[in-house]
């Protein structure tokens, strides 16, 4: 399919989960990812979006989210308005419902970082244009398209029966690292204690998803079982956002679920570490892994910028 044909396809979609996306489209927006990508570092202006506006509302703090977005939308020629909760009359007490329709006068597309992913919909629902995840306590579909590309720039554009390996809690990243890397016909190994499991709602999505596409999604308490020649080791914090008192425990509990030196001898000879970001080191990954020779965390990180304007350019 062409860029052009699938550009118009996309055009005023929401971008909340993968699993709404089809293993072309998701290629697709890799592949254009890719294309910017390759702009951005020849000094080439892709200034798709003049004259579009891009509010982004965030109820979670953030560091790559908000930034990657923000220069993101410059870059393509648009303008970005940083709309926090407490600027918003949403966070007061207006409906959601409301809120959507109003801003659907004002603007051409809204990303929202928030808790729950209900409210993510329910702006959906009720907007009138693109609204973009870019986060909730369910979901992270945005890091996870950046992820992909990273894996394909380092392990090939195949990625059919690669084996991706999450270790730790079972959280927002552990679910869309198992509908990406369902859609893409992957081997998604989460070791996770059995009380860290991900949300069984989120691993049936994945696991029809896998059965579609050639994929498996399995869920271990063995670390040594999901690291076993894994081609990506992943990890992320071990307290999320939203769950600082559960610090203590969540230590006590995933304190063995760490990437590190004895971890990677068990995986792929060129096995790729990554990482979400911010990370805890000495905690869900070793300080010698994320700064080591397997670890391609800071262009994983680099990627949210090229991704998200695939995204962007797509939608709006």
């Amino acid at each position: 399919m062409s860029l052009l044909h699938m550009d118009t396809k996309l055009k005023g979609r929401d971008f909340l989960s993968l699993k709404d996306y089809t293993a072309e489209e998701i290629v697709y927006l890799l592949d254009l990812a890719d294309f910017i990508k390759a702009k951005v570092k020849n000094g080439e202006p892709y200034e798709v979006l003049k004259g579009k506006t891009l509010g982004l509302i965030f109820e979670k703090s953030s560091t790559r989210t908000r930034v990657s977005f923000e220069v993101g939308m410059v870059q393509l020629g648009g303008y970005p308005l940083f709309l926090s909760s407490n600027d918003l009359q949403m966070g007061r007490g207006e409906p959601i419902r409301d809120t959507a329709r109003v801003l659907s006068r004002y603007l051409d597309g809204i990303m929202i970082r928030t808790y729950n992913h209900n409210d993510v919909e329910e702006l959906a629902a009720y907007a009138d244009i693109p609204i973009i995840n870019g986060l909730t306590d369910a979901l992270h579909p945005c890091q996870v398209l950046a992820d992909l590309q990273t894996i394909r720039e380092y392990k090939g554009h195949n990625l059919k029966g690669m084996k991706l390996a999450y270790i730790g809690d079972g959280n927002n990243m552990a679910h869309s690292l198992m509908i990406g890397g369902a859609k893409m016909g992957m081997e998604v190994y989460v070791a996770s204690p059995g009380e860290y499991n991900p949300d069984s709602h989120w691993v049936d999505i994945a696991k029809e998803i896998a059965k579609e596409s050639g994929g498996k999604i399995i869920l271990t308490q063995d670390i040594g079982e999901a690291s076993k020649k894994a081609d990506v080791l992943y990890a992320d914090v071990w307290a999320s956002m939203g769950q600082e008192k559960e610090t203590a425990e969540r230590v006590k509990a995933l304190s063995k679920y760490q990437i590190n030196d004895a971890l990677i001898k068990k995986a792929a000879k060129d096995v790729i570490v990554m990482h979400c970001l911010p990370a805890h080191r000495g905690e869900e990954i070793a300080d010698e892994v994320i700064e080591g020779e397997h670890s391609v965390v800071f262009d994983e990180a680099e990627n949210r910028l090229h991704a998200q304007k695939a995204v962007l350019a797509s939608l709006l």
